[in-house]
């Protein structure tokens, strides 16, 4: 007699589970990675495309989503339509803004698993950078320093020493000006920043702006009296694309910038690059730069183990090695710079934002400063063009921050 196919109703739930066991997989937790290497956005791919193949729990997607200035209003309108990224790519001071606004993952109880000589291996003043109000609350990846990158042939023809002062640097001007403009000066708040703390000045204390400092009107009074003299020429971060082909045609012979700005002028046909490092004055010092990565709020348990456990991939020693390689970039482990030697050797111009490194301080952390900053910008460039003196232009922007 033939028994009646059994429904699969009356399986109890218990043995259907393990029947199934052997055959069907959880998907891969996947983390959407929002980052602003876009020159480099194939190497950041491929180190994604390790990883996955590394584990099969977590699923990294990277998506290049503008640079520093166009990255914030993107992760804005996500977090606004409930859709935002796990992980984001923060630049300094946008990550303290987003601190401010609460939009960030508190990491302490993950630093707090960290290995103690893994902390102790990063350069003080990177692993500072993500700690807002003593709370982590950003993890280390790219980080740069600005540096005095110069056009060696005209400076050796010229028969003059690489600057290592800013009262060297507008001497040197002046001497091999010859119908040119040897330095370009760019209105940014970052080297800005650096221009001043060689003075011995701050431009935020205790949480408030210092705009108007005596460092700091020192600092503008130079690069004004330059552009005046025709030592100089000023520009805007909206012009750097024509100051870019202004330096490599050869009207400009010096200009302050982020050593990951190496890889771009590598693309232009300008063969006798020199970089060295920031010029010093009464002190010998520069603000990081790069970025932080953070975990938005609303990341699961789940998402936010993943970014950690890429993060950790990300800060593998041969990994980081490669990063500089690739991206010039400095690496924020140092114990790195031991597998680097023989690659510093073949390129010592990069080598010049490594050697400052131990002089390093953190970015201005008041979350206000993102904004700030465009206030200090747009004095740097009235300043410099003549419109307004630099304390007067200074002053402006110390009242329009203060409101």
């Amino acid at each position: 007699m033939k028994r009646p196919a059994l429904s699969v109703s009356l399986i109890p739930t218990a043995l259907l589970t393990l029947s199934l066991a052997g055959t069907v997989h959880a998907a891969p937790v996947r983390i959407t990675f929002w980052h602003s290497m876009d020159g480099v956005k194939d190497v950041v791919a491929g180190y994604a495309r390790e990883f996955n193949a590394s584990q099969d729990l977590y699923d990294v997607v990277p998506t290049s989503v503008g640079n520093y200035r166009e990255a914030p209003a993107k992760l804005q309108a996500a977090i606004k339509a409930g859709n935002p990224p796990v992980m984001f790519q923060a630049e300094f001071t946008y990550f303290n803004k987003l601190v401010g606004d609460g939009q960030l993952v508190n990491l302490d109880k993950y630093e707090a698993g960290l290995d103690g000589s893994l902390i102790k291996d990063f350069y003080p003043a990177v692993w500072k950078a993500g700690e807002v109000g003593g709370v982590r609350y950003g993890l280390p990846w790219n980080v740069s320093t600005p540096v005095l990158f110069y056009n060696a042939g005209a400076l050796r023809s010229s028969k003059v020493s690489v600057p290592k002062t800013w009262t060297e640097l507008e001497a040197t001007a002046n001497a091999i000006r010859k119908g040119r403009r040897p330095l370009l000066t760019i209105a940014d708040a970052w080297t800005f920043e650096a221009l001043v703390s060689t003075r011995g000045g701050r431009l935020v204390v205790n949480g408030k702006p210092n705009f108007d400092s005596p460092e700091a009107v020192d600092a503008l009074e130079q690069l004004a009296r330059m552009v005046k003299g025709g030592s100089a020429q000023a520009r805007t971060l909206g012009e750097a694309v024509g100051a870019a082909v202004d330096f490599v045609r050869g009207e400009n012979l010096m200009v302050v910038a982020s050593i990951a700005n190496w890889t771009d002028f590598q693309k232009l046909p300008f063969v006798d690059l020199g970089a060295a490092q920031f010029p010093c004055e009464k002190v010998c010092t520069v603000p990081i730069g790069g970025a932080n990565l953070g975990l938005v709020k609303g990341a699961t348990p789940q998402e936010q183990a993943g970014a950690l456990a890429f993060w950790k991939f990300l800060m593998d020693p041969a990994r980081l090695a490669d990063w500089v390689k690739n991206t010039a970039y400095v690496t924020p482990r140092k114990s790195v710079q031991a597998a680097l030697g023989d690659y510093y050797a073949k390129n010592p111009y990069r080598k010049a934002a490594y050697d400052q490194m131990d002089d390093t301080t953190p970015r201005p952390s008041a979350p206000d400063y993102y904004t700030w900053q465009k206030y200090l910008e747009d004095a740097i460039h009235k300043a410099s063009t003549g419109q307004m003196t630099a304390q007067a232009a200074l002053q402006e922007a110390q009242r329009k921050a203060g409101q």
